[in-house]
């Protein structure tokens, strides 16, 4: 069996649960090994990720951390380069959201939205694409949302997500003169996470996609060709075009 990513490193954010473990299951089957970080850590869920990690025959370290604190972030870094040496791929997926409508929203929540959601995504592309630079080598995956464009939902949530996206091509422009670096964005649809199963109150679901989808693409982005990926944005359409359907 080909592994793409053999020998890489990827630190995931939000790694405890929904996508961001998916993801990192996907690079550990793909042969990477994995930092993961979420800021919840005493659930015991972050240490089971782990387990699976490891299960595929990967090294992990786990970390605990809010990205949204400077220092918080330097540290999950710091101790990833301890570890590993090297950060090659950065997957930006942590992020939070509130079943309020905007009435009801209180400004505190609104605030923690776009820090998690953009602040935290700025403060670890910041810390860690120095480490990238340097050894002209590096993929940041951003992970966006369909609200960023459908107009369904939370508008704080959508509104980061749309930021996200912006964030993703912006940079991407500027690390074109950086060889060997390249910024993507994957965009899922509505994914059965455990997050939003809790929103749906036995709504019709019937259309959300399965979490394995998002558990093979980021992995297969992340082994493509930098040219191929860099200030672009994945649904499910583009990335089936591109690496067929799983």
């Amino acid at each position: 069996m080909a592994l793409p990513l053999k020998g890489k490193v990827a630190l995931v954010t939000g790694a405890r649960q929904g996508l961001g473990k998916s993801i990192s299951l996907g690079m550990a089957e793909a042969g990477a090994d994995l930092v993961i970080c979420d800021r919840v850590t005493d659930d015991g869920k972050l240490t089971e990720t782990a387990k699976e990690i490891e299960a595929i025959g990967r090294k992990t370290l786990s970390l605990g951390g809010d990205i949204t604190v400077e220092d918080d972030v330097n540290n999950i870094v710091n101790q990833s380069m301890e570890k590993f040496g090297k950060i090659d791929v950065l997957v930006n997926n942590a992020g939070v959201t509130a079943q309020d409508s905007f009435l009801q929203l209180p400004y505190r929540r609104w605030r923690l939205i776009l820090s998690v959601n953009l602040d935290g995504m700025f403060l670890c592309s910041k810390v860690v694409l120095p480490h990238m630079i340097e050894k002209k080598s590096g993929m940041i995956i951003n992970v966006s949302s369909i609200l960023a464009h459908q107009i369904r939902m939370n508008v704080a949530y959508g509104v980061t997500k749309a930021g996200v996206e912006r964030f993703t091509m912006g940079l991407a422009r500027e690390m074109r003169k950086e060889t060997g670096i390249a910024i993507t964005c994957i965009r899922p649809y509505f994914v059965k996470t455990e997050v939003v199963m809790g929103f749906m109150d036995g709504r019709d679901i019937s259309d959300f996609e399965e979490p394995i989808i998002w558990q093979k693409y980021p992995a297969m982005l992340a082994g493509a060709k930098i040219e191929d990926v860099t200030g672009k944005i994945w649904d499910k359409a583009a990335l089936e075009e591109k690496f067929g359907k799983i």
